[in-house]
């Protein structure tokens, strides 16, 4: 099926427009709550929730390849932009509005050019144990930032989660009790309401029951913290405030930001589109309509926005068949613009803090956590150790830690491929790792060793000892047999130490035998000299070949010793 929006429109029906408005209505009323909490959240006044969640949902659907994906605020990019520009600028100052919007277009930018080269598959190089060490954590540090509003105390804005915790617990004699009551209740609410139907706007319903119980008993008199004016009307469209030095400040913020939306986004769309297996998720369109809906954002003062988790999956649940959807949830935000914001006028705040800490449950992935401990140690400790240094450094330097320690693990990985040393399944033409195959039968005249990767300079020394102390672990053999069927290139580095095993081989006495080149790597071997080295009449096509020629030379030089004792 077509993944361009014009060809999902080409054969639209009534039906089709019902199941979308219905689910775009639904994921409208559901984003005014959350993107309001989510601005708060970044440091913003709540009307920028709503700009986030306008233009940006509304460029997505043209662009992108995901027919359920809701783009606007979201609570990790929300922590990321008040982490990052925090040492700029104070938040819900102008220049902190300004540096804020500006962000957004810089990430955009940044996405937009790496989708013009094609660098989607930059993705692939962050594992999911650093992603979900990360996004645990960031949800934890959320959570824990916004119980200020919950316990309804004055704290200082800090960048570390210990000296928030401090800070708390030293002004836990000052909690307004019915604040927190408020958004105990709150809470509770959206939990309860979201495990009944996932798809009832349990942040709506506790939102305008807040606002009326605030109204009616002039709770605000008493102490409870407030949203008060939010302004009415469509954003201005206005030029973010471009300088050399604001781009440079907030380059860095923008990469992290276009990195982490980037990969939330992808991962979200190739979830939900898997349970329809009908559509493909290209990752450079995604790249490419992600970037334009952050750059057309800004201009219209959306801070930086994604792919929302909590939106998408309503999005899909209830019903939504293409982009339209998230064209009538931008409606439902410029009619609320347009009408509704002087009734957020008693909002409590300890509500936007419910409605965070209750979107960002979800984010917290102990159960991925479990099935790692239990099936991967490796891959579980790299989790603990995304999640402790995001957790203590902090949420911007933890994204950093996370991508150097993929790096790390690519590099340590390729380093140290897997290889197998080969025996011959009884009756069969057949070769097995015998680690495996217990049933494999090795022969004591030669050893069969695959090397399970290309050879290239960060692993040919790793090649060429690997060979070599097998070699010299078998005593006894006369041969050793290697099985190329698994190495697609060599580089040069990789040609160099090839050469050198080969002359090393043959000073233990023993035969070098290849087996099993590929094309592009029998052209490599041409070209560097190594046929005329090992010379034709040790490369054979399979590994099957090469041990049927060992043996029928091993039976003839026994006949022929066998003659000559006679």
């Amino acid at each position: 099926m077509s993944t361009s929006f014009i060809g999902q429109l080409r054969n639209y029906t009534a039906d089709l427009f019902r199941a979308d408005a219905m689910a775009g209505l639904t994921v409208g009323i559901m984003l005014v709550p959350q993107g309001m909490a989510y601005a708060l959240l970044a440091g913003l006044p709540p009307i920028y929730g709503l700009y986030a969640g306008l233009v940006p949902m509304m460029i997505y659907p043209f662009f992108g390849t995901s027919r359920h994906l809701s783009v606007g605020p979201v609570a990790l990019v929300s922590i990321l932009v008040l982490t990052g520009l925090t040492e700029f600028a104070e938040p819900f100052s102008e220049e902190y509005i300004s540096l804020a919007i500006l962000t957004s277009l810089v990430a955009g930018a940044i996405q937009v050019a790496l989708a013009l080269f094609r660098m989607g598959f930059l993705v692939n190089f962050l594992s999911h144990p650093v992603i979900s060490g990360f996004t645990s954590a960031a949800a934890l540090i959320i959570g824990i930032s916004q119980l200020k509003y919950f316990f309804g105390i004055n704290v200082p804005r800090s960048g570390s989660i210990i000296s928030t915790l401090q800070d708390l617990f030293s002004h836990m004699n000052e909690v307004h009790f019915l604040t927190l009551i408020i958004g105990f209740v709150g809470l509770a609410a959206i939990v309860i309401m979201k495990k009944v139907k996932r798809s009832l706007p349990g942040a709506l319903i506790v939102v305008i029951l807040s606002i009326i119980s605030i109204s009616v008993f002039g709770w605000d008199k008493a102490g409870v913290a407030i949203i008060e004016d939010v302004p009415k009307g469509l954003p201005a469209i206005r030029m973010p405030d471009i300088t050399l030095q604001n781009i440079f400040n907030v380059f860095p913020l923008a990469l992290i930001i276009c990195l982490i939306s980037f990969i939330e986004s992808l991962a979200i769309a190739k979830t939900l589109s898997a349970k329809h297996g009908n559509y493909p998720i290209i990752a450079d369109r995604e790249l490419l309509a992600l970037g334009l809906a952050k750059i057309a954002g800004s201009f219209f003062q959306a801070f930086p926005n994604t792919g929302s988790f909590t939106r998408s999956a309503i999005n899909e649940q209830a019903g939504a068949k293409t982009g339209v959807s998230s064209l009538i949830a931008g409606i439902v935000v410029i009619l609320t613009l347009l009408f509704l914001t002087p009734l957020f006028y008693y909002l409590p705040q300890a509500i936007l803090a419910a409605i965070v800490i209750s979107a960002v449950f979800g984010l917290i992935d102990v159960k991925g956590a479990r099935k790692l401990f239990a099936r991967d140690k490796n891959d579980f400790y790299v989790l603990l150790t995304t999640f402790g240094l995001t957790l203590f450094l902090g949420i911007r330097e933890g994204v950093l830690a996370g991508i150097i320690l993929s790096l790390i693990l690519i590099i340590w990985k390729v380093s140290k491929p897997h290889y197998a040393i080969l025996g011959n399944l009884p009756n069969t033409p057949y070769f097995r790792n015998i680690e495996r195959y217990e049933e494999a039968k090795t022969d004591p005249d030669y050893l069969i060793i695959r090397y399970d990767d290309d050879i290239f300079f960060g692993n040919a020394e790793h090649f060429y000892e690997t060979v070599l102390k097998q070699a010299g672990k078998h005593q006894g053999i006369k041969s050793l047999v290697l099985d190329c069927s698994s190495i697609g290139h060599i580089d040069s580095t990789g040609v160099h130490h090839f050469k050198l095993l080969k002359v090393s081989i043959e000073k233990q006495g023993l035969k070098f035998i290849v087996t099993s080149l590929k094309g592009p790597l029998r052209d490599i071997f041409r070209k560097n000299g190594l046929f005329d080295l090992i010379s034709k009449e040790n490369v054979y096509m399979q590994v099957v070949d090469a041990v049927g020629e060992l043996k029928h030379q091993k039976e003839t030089n026994s006949e022929v010793h066998k003659k000559e004792i006679e």
